[in-house]
């Protein structure tokens, strides 16, 4: 919140090195996420949102390699679940209002042109997906990649060190490299950070999109 006031208090047209990057983040969420996943008509409104919940998620993820954090809040299961219940909320919320009624929007779950007989069992699969499965899978997702990565820098920096500390030739000869790994996974696990908050924004937005969608 801090840099986001900084840089566009006072907006210029030409803008400055930190008004241009925070620009370029905005355009991203904007036009790469929103825009492309919603639909050039109806994506306006839903840029806040997701927009900030791109920018909250990857500033919480780079938690993990920041010193002294380096542990990212995403790790811990409870916030994207809460995250997930926020996006779950959102996109039934736009469904129903879309469609106007509960019957409308369940009904709009079903592609056209089945068979009668099928269409109480695509309704069940389509009810588990959009209440079951995608909030699960989302939450999931982020919760496994967060806490994988950070398993994974614990191993080899953290074993590093306890290698190097056994005093032994031949076991602080092999923390080097243990070292020079951790350093490697650093730079992947910051890549791995962004485009698990780029993951989450364009499901979320895709989820929206679809709620908006005659039939989705």
């Amino acid at each position: 919140m801090v840099w986001l006031w900084l840089t566009t208090r006072q907006a210029a047209l030409v803008p400055g090195k930190g008004q241009w990057l925070t620009e370029q983040v905005y355009n991203f969420g904007r036009n790469g996420i929103a825009r492309d996943m919603i639909g050039s008509k109806e994506f306006m409104p839903f840029v806040p949102f997701l927009f900030s919940l791109f920018v909250f998620i990857l500033l919480n993820n780079l938690m993990g390699i920041v010193p002294p954090f380096q542990n990212p809040t995403m790790a811990r299961v409870a916030f994207p679940i809460g995250l997930t219940l926020l996006v779950y909320v959102v996109y039934h919320w736009v469904g129903l209002r879309k469609k106007g009624s509960i019957g409308a929007y369940l009904g709009g779950m079903l592609p056209s042109g089945l068979p009668g007989w099928i269409k109480p069992f695509i309704l069940l699969l389509e009810l588990i997906t959009f209440f079951i499965t995608r909030p699960l899978t989302l939450a999931l997702r982020l919760f496994g990649n967060m806490f994988a990565g950070h398993m994974l820098l614990v191993v080899f920096i953290v074993g590093g060190w306890y290698l190097f500390k056994t005093y032994d030739p031949g076991l602080m000869l092999v923390a080097i490299p243990a070292w020079i790994l951790g350093v490697a996974l650093t730079a992947f696990e910051a890549l791995v950070q962004f485009l698990q908050a780029y993951v989450f924004t364009l499901l979320a937005a895709s989820y929206i999109g679809g709620a908006l969608a005659d039939e989705h």
